[in-house]
């Protein structure tokens, strides 16, 4: 239905003064909120479209002689504004997580062994619902009035589309609260997407305008919602579902599916294919039935998802770091088809790992056409023998990724040969090792050419050597130009070559350089960190800094020194190596080094801390640390800190809102410390 889009006339009406204007321009802001309530949410409306476009003219006419009294939920806010320059970062307040991936039904069972017993629960009641196949965005509301959105990102940051997401006609910019009190300050989390009408109108527009069509409603909806233009936005009649919370003030609930209720009282609209089972036999039913229900839906989906209902049991299960303990995805079966490999040729990923890539001879695989797929690893081209000139079926992996699952063996013409992932790499020529334990391969030359974007994107980024606006779009700029060719080099970079830069102003290129070299003189786990090797994240960085002190001195360690430093295992051990040994590496810290990038730490320091040898965790609210600075204060005495409960941690740090750490750390024997008291112990 065609609402928010009419040829505007002025309507004719006696003159209003600035109160009388201000009282009807509200009861009509009221008015047709409810009314595209009553149509985009509830499919029950109860006036005709073209009583609707009237009162939304006789509001259009008002707000045209009183803008000051434009209203924040004003329906004329949805057609769209001028196009922007790009989109703002927004960071969620708390991350955005994945979801854990049940493959069939064995996985499923898995999932609820692992909830009974981490509970000593028999039965679990559990919510499912459809796992749409759209694009996660954050909602955040003011006293009730829709203030800001953004897309998932990164999961920890994401991109400001407000101004897009106020065009999605069902989306409430002000909540009701006719039937519940609305919180203060309300998060909330969704999916926006497409249905499969709306998606073949726009591709039959796509080419009429001799546009290319899109993929499929995912890639449709992405786009859409990610236009700097939002009256383009606005045309596309995207969808949105709300399903999750992210962070709220003054409201709680016992279950999720009260929060779900919640959603619907405020407003939001909701998947109504939800269902509250009792039990992991429920579960699988349901998953079963929405598999078969699919082809008749009016949009993707792609699996259900499955949560505790219970709140209290969430808190008590937790979280990893990157996907809840409490929720899985159950994946449908990907649909199938048969193709030939034309060949198989070798791709190095932007860490190194070497995958081998089929190219097939084109096939049409679930709304999208197909020519290459992956082969994973050689344990996996091994194990299903896949051969240049095969004959194969394939799949969409989760219907995202295209991959071979076997190979039609009548159908293999003779002569072929088994293939063998190359030892030295086919972008840069450099050793290529396959450390034991792991099933890939990898380049370790960090600036391999196939590499370096992701690798001078990670070794600049603020958890590492923090060059403030070293962003990835002048990453890209540098290397594509041919400025950069190895991390070492941004080091040799000039202002004059900065300044010179498309859209790089003089000012800019300054402090950036200053950004450059204010990094010479980062703490050693940082540079450790930036470095980018093979299963060295933040928290080893420190242990081995710590320990070595300096990147000769780690240069110099042998395998099995590294396995008597506490918290290094084996895998970690040769990798790091693999990693000194490599001849491009080496010639890489020495120019670092020259460049006056060499940090070291004093090794004695850690041992004689007030802190040392003693593990803490933090949890809840502190008022006088955030995480990382605790963290830091805690290192920096000598002690270690660790993300989760377990027999080895020393003290729990909890304040207000500690939850299910808190109930572990008491079964466990741990001491708790208040705030205050971790305070007084480090002389604060």
């Amino acid at each position: 239905m065609g609402r928010f889009f009419f040829i505007p006339h002025r309507l004719h009406f006696r003159p209003m003064d600035h109160q009388q204007a201000s009282a009807k321009i509200n009861e009509l802001t009221t008015a047709l909120n409810e009314h595209n309530h009553r149509y985009y949410v509830l499919d029950d409306p109860n006036i005709s479209d073209k009583a609707y476009d009237d009162l939304l003219r006789e509001l259009q006419d008002l707000e045209l002689q009183f803008p000051d009294l434009i209203q924040p939920d004003s329906p004329s806010q949805r057609v769209g504004s001028l196009p922007s320059s790009g989109f703002e970062p927004l960071t969620h307040s708390t991350p955005m997580l994945s979801l854990e991936n049940a493959m069939n039904t064995q996985e499923l069972l898995d999932f609820d062994i692992r909830i009974r017993k981490d509970l000593e629960l028999e039965q679990i009641e559990y919510v499912v619902e459809p796992k749409l196949d759209g694009l996660g965005v954050e909602l955040i509301y003011v006293d009730g009035i829709f203030t800001a959105g953004s897309t998932r990102g990164d999961g920890l940051t994401g991109e400001n589309i407000t101004q897009n997401l106020k065009t999605l006609k069902a989306l409430p910019l002000r909540l009701r609260d006719d039937v519940r009190a609305i919180p203060p300050y309300l998060e909330v989390r969704g999916e926006v997407f497409m249905s499969h009408q709306d998606f073949d109108r726009l591709n039959q527009k796509q080419l009429k305008a001799e546009k290319a069509p899109f993929a499929n409603p995912r890639n449709a909806a992405a786009g859409s919602l990610r236009q700097l233009d939002s009256r383009i936005t606005a045309t596309r009649n995207l969808q949105v579902n709300i399903y999750a919370a992210g962070q709220i003030t003054g409201f709680k609930v016992a279950t999720h599916m009260d929060f779900i209720q919640a959603l619907q009282d405020w407003g939001f609209p909701i998947n109504d294919r939800f269902e509250l089972c009792n039990g992991i036999a429920k579960v699988i039913q349901f998953h079963q039935q929405l598999e078969t229900d699919r082809e008749s839906l009016s949009y993707d989906i792609d699996g259900t998802v499955c949560k505790v209902n219970e709140l209290t049991y969430q808190d008590q299960l937790g979280i990893r770091s990157r996907s809840p303990r409490w929720a899985i995805a159950g994946k449908f079966k990907a649909r199938q088809e048969i193709t030939k490999i034309i060949s198989i040729e070798p791709s190095v990923g932007r860490t190194g790992a070497i995958t081998p890539v089929a190219n097939l001879e084109s096939v049409h695989l679930g709304g999208v056409m197909v020519a290459r797929a992956t082969l994973h690893n050689q344990d996996e081209i091994d194990r299903k023998d896949i051969r240049e000139g095969d004959t194969v079926v394939v799949q969409r992996a989760g219907d995202v990724i295209p991959e071979v699952v076997k190979v039609i063996q009548d159908k293999r013409p003779a002569g072929t040969q088994p293939y063998l992932i190359p030892t030295h790499c086919p972008v840069c020529d450099s050793h290529v090792v396959r450390l034991e334990g792991e099933a890939k391969h990898y380049c370790q030359n960090i600036s391999c050419p196939a590499q370096i974007k992701g690798r001078i994107e990670h070794f600049v980024a603020k958890r590492c050597l923090d060059i403030d606006g070293f962003g990835s779009k002048l990453v890209s700029q540098l290397v594509d130009m041919g400025l950069i060719t190895s991390i070492a080099d941004i080091y040799t970079l000039s202002a004059d070559q900065l300044a010179s830069l498309e859209r790089m102003a003089e000012k800019s290129a300054h402090n950036i350089m200053l950004a450059i070299e204010t990094s010479k003189s980062v703490d050693l786990w940082r540079l450790i960190h930036g470095l980018g090797i093979r299963n060295v994240g933040e928290h080893i960085s420190k242990v081995l800094a710590d320990k070595y002190g300096s990147l000769t001195l780690l240069a110099e360690t042998d395998a099995a020194a590294f396995e008597a430093t506490h918290e290094i295992g084996p895998i970690v051990a040769r990798g790091l190596v693999e990693f000194f040994k490599e001849a491009d590496n080496q010639e890489l810290i020495v120019r670092l080094r020259n460049e006056g990038l060499d940090p070291h730490k004093d090794i004695s320091a850690a041992t004689d801390g007030l802190l040392a040898d003693l593990t803490f965790v933090f949890t809840g609210k502190l008022e006088h640390f955030n995480r990382d600075s605790a963290r830091e204060m805690v290192e920096s005495l000598g002690g270690t800190t660790a993300g989760t409960i377990s027999k080895k941690i020393d003290y729990l740090v909890a304040g207000p809102g500690a939850g299910s750490k808190l109930v572990k750390a008491d079964k466990l024997g741990i001491t708790v410390l208040t705030e205050a008291e971790f305070r007084e112990m480090v002389g604060l």
